[in-house]
């Protein structure tokens, strides 16, 4: 009775977590599939999946972009930003932490509970006086105000790789000082290859933060050959024209296409960087 007792329940389990799957995979689904139908078809079944007549032309059309600006253009521009705020940010935070973790100096609990208390301010709280600021510096119209300040550290990162660094025995440190490295000498020789699972995690963060950040880019960029693909897509909702809804999911599909293959490659990471210490073995 007990074995049957076991088996059903792992049955009921695994029906329930399927069905949680499929609830959470049908927006994906529906985009997916919404991309390929016509526009007159998209809301008139909204709740199918199974296009009338597939249209593949949606992603042609929406591909071509806005005047002179394809969406190459747009998802070259994500891609540099992401890619030099993921590389400001993990380093920046890494060295930071390293200095909270190992070097004694005057008053670091203070500025350590500073840093920590800013992720409690919500980001509308910051929004004008950044504005005003990098208004004063004249960076407005530019990639700066988006990747300049991930080059300060980022308190979630600096938290993550701070404690994964304090599971590192110090007798590490003390050996490779007597060896003759010098801060920066033991922080990329011993404390980097040990900490990057870490590195690894805040990295995969720091992409799928910044790939779909959409208010930064639409407070700073003021060009469309600038925008990002978050920002490009709110193009195609035209209030003097025919909405190109076709088009607009068709490259809200591809968008998800880096996440995907991200998330696929380096899951590992992101299990191993928060659970995992700095040795094993």
């Amino acid at each position: 009775m007990r074995i049957g007792n076991v088996k059903l329940n792992q049955y009921v389990y695994h029906i329930v977590v399927s069905a949680l799957a499929i609830v959470m995979l049908y927006p994906i689904l529906w985009l997916a599939a919404s991309s390929l139908k016509p526009n007159s078809e998209i809301f008139i079944k909204a709740y199918s999946l199974i296009p009338g007549e597939v249209q593949w032309s949606n992603y042609a059309t929406g591909w071509k972009g806005f005047g002179s600006n394809t969406f190459a253009t747009f998802f070259a521009n994500s891609l540099f930003i992401v890619v030099l705020s993921t590389i400001g940010a993990v380093v920046s935070s890494a060295l930071v932490a390293y200095g909270f973790a190992r070097i004694p100096f005057k008053g670091k609990n203070i500025w350590f509970t500073c840093a920590m208390g800013t992720m409690m301010l919500p980001h509308d709280v910051t929004v004008i006086p950044q504005y005003v600021m990098f208004a004063k510096l004249e960076w407005l119209g530019s990639f700066k105000p988006i990747i300049v300040p991930n080059y300060f550290g980022t308190p979630f990162f600096i938290f993550l790789i701070m404690q994964f660094i304090r599971t590192i025995p110090q007798e590490l440190d003390e050996a490779a000082k007597m060896d003759g490295c010098s801060r920066f000498g033991i922080f990329f020789r011993v404390v980097v290859p040990l900490i990057v699972p870490a590195l690894m995690t805040s990295a995969i963060f720091s992409f799928y933060w910044r790939w779909d950040d959409f208010i930064n880019p639409l407070l700073y960029l003021n060009r469309p050959e600038l925008y990002p693909v978050s920002l490009a897509l709110k193009l195609f909702l035209d209030g003097e024209a025919v909405n190109n809804w076709g088009g607009m999911f068709a490259m809200s599909t591809l968008s998800l296409v880096p996440i995907c293959v991200v998330f696929f490659i380096f899951q590992r990471f992101i299990v191993e960087g928060i659970s995992t210490s700095g040795l094993k073995g």
